[in-house]
């Protein structure tokens, strides 16, 4: 986790650094947005290739071997001349794009084999963690590090991040070597319940490769609830991209002399009750021995949409801050129960629903950011978040009736 958090450093620092490079290096703002296109197309199509790779080879190795490609693409970035820079900043969006989630895929589907299904939640909240921290340090040393040593520099410490991370996976004794998500070590008690996928795993572990993602996507169909679920997941990224966009456009209507510093202080607000959140959430999984269950993603998901909704509404910055702090608490609240509960599917279909998931959330992140990108050009930036959150509140409500009324029914599963 440590390793993870400082190859996060090194994404989100890359975030700005890659984003104002491309611009200063073609001259155009439309440019940004191809590179940013080309990079969540990449990490759509890997997160439909994901399971089937995650069946042949061993998590352990894709996570190493996607740190080493990322590492290796910063590096003929860096030492690309002139004439090939486009060429090369096509190559590390690509390469970026797709082994971000591939590595993502892995680590998520290998964290019960990693840790025992009873430390699950702990994990995952660590994990969470760990990337809040970094997304902190990474966006707010950008501007430092690109203006006092330049983006060479920034490319190599991004590269130094992927190699430490390649180390610490290297490093890593997984059981079994990770292969197809794992079995996980102990059962634990008090623990949520795997999600009931009828026939499902015979089903997978028979089944040649080529099989595997139709298989995958009729198990998902076949849980209860888990379908709906993962497609919360992508309206919710919908939702994610509006007030990433809205952010900028609503701090330079605040302050148009410094626009940063709403945006900054917004994100360290955000992440800060995303930490504590990841606190108390552990501190309930040692005491009660119980994961937060997948109502906690349906409630977490409505408080989170809530949240970032008033955040645009113009109150006093210090209820402001306030709404941060719960917008974050909540996103980590979604985050640690989606992820935890996914992790409940049996070993041979856990990869392909964590690369479903991502093309999904993906799909919802990248036309979300289009649709935003030209709705605020026509309306304020609280009608265009209020109507993309209030897409995912709408789905979430139907979420939470789907699983109170699995919870009631006898022969359902414990949870959905």
């Amino acid at each position: 986790m440590a390793g993870y958090a400082i190859s996060s450093y090194g994404t989100f620092l890359n975030m700005v650094a890659l984003n104002l490079f491309v611009y200063e290096t073609t001259g155009r703002a439309l440019a940004m947005g191809l590179f940013m296109a080309v990079r969540l197309a990449s990490g759509f199509a890997a997160g439909l290739t994901a399971g089937g790779l995650l069946a042949r080879f061993t998590a352990k190795s894709v996570m190493l071997w996607t740190n080493i490609a990322q590492a290796s693409a910063m590096v003929l970035l860096v030492l690309a001349p002139d004439g090939l820079r486009t060429a090369s900043l096509v190559a590390v969006s690509v390469v970026v794009g797709s082994c971000g989630t591939l590595f993502m895929v892995s680590l998520r589907s290998s964290i019960p084999e990693m840790v025992g299904e009873d430390r699950r939640s702990w994990a995952n909240s660590l994990s969470i963690t760990g990337r809040s921290l970094a997304m902190v340090a990474g966006f707010a040393s950008a501007g430092v590090v690109v203006s006092l040593v330049g983006y060479t520099a920034a490319f190599v410490v991004d590269t130094a991040t992927f190699a430490v991370c390649a180390v610490t996976v290297a490093l890593l004794p997984i059981p079994g070597g990770g292969r197809g998500g794992g079995k996980g070590r102990s059962a634990g008690s008090g623990r949520e319940e795997p999600a009931v996928v009828p026939g499902a795993e015979p089903a997978a572990d028979a089944a040649p490769a080529r099989r595997r993602r139709p298989v995958a996507l009729a198990a998902l169909a076949a849980a209860p609830g888990l379908g709906l679920m993962v497609a919360l997941r992508g309206v919710d990224a919908l939702g994610s991209s509006s007030h990433n966009a809205a952010l900028p456009v609503y701090s330079s209507e605040l302050d148009a002399s410094r626009p940063a510093v709403f945006v900054s202080a917004f994100w360290c607000l955000w992440a800060l009750g995303n930490i504590v959140a990841q606190q108390l959430i552990q501190r309930y999984a040692r005491r009660t021995g119980r994961s937060v269950g997948a109502p906690g993603f349906g409630w977490g998901t409505c408080l989170m949409s809530g949240a970032f909704i008033l955040a645009f509404a113009g109150f006093p910055l210090v209820a402001t801050a306030a709404i941060a702090l719960v917008a974050g608490a909540a996103d980590g609240l979604t985050e640690v129960s989606y992820t935890s509960h996914l992790q409940t599917l049996p070993p041979g279909l856990r990869a392909h629903a964590f690369g479903l998931s991502a093309t999904v959330e993906n799909l919802g992140f990248g036309a979300g950011m289009i649709l935003v990108a030209a709705a605020l050009d026509h309306y304020t930036p609280l009608t265009v978040v209020g109507w993309s959150h209030g897409a995912a509140l709408v789905v979430a409500a139907a979420y939470l009736i789907r699983v109170s009324g699995l919870r009631r029914t006898p022969s359902g599963p414990p949870s959905a």
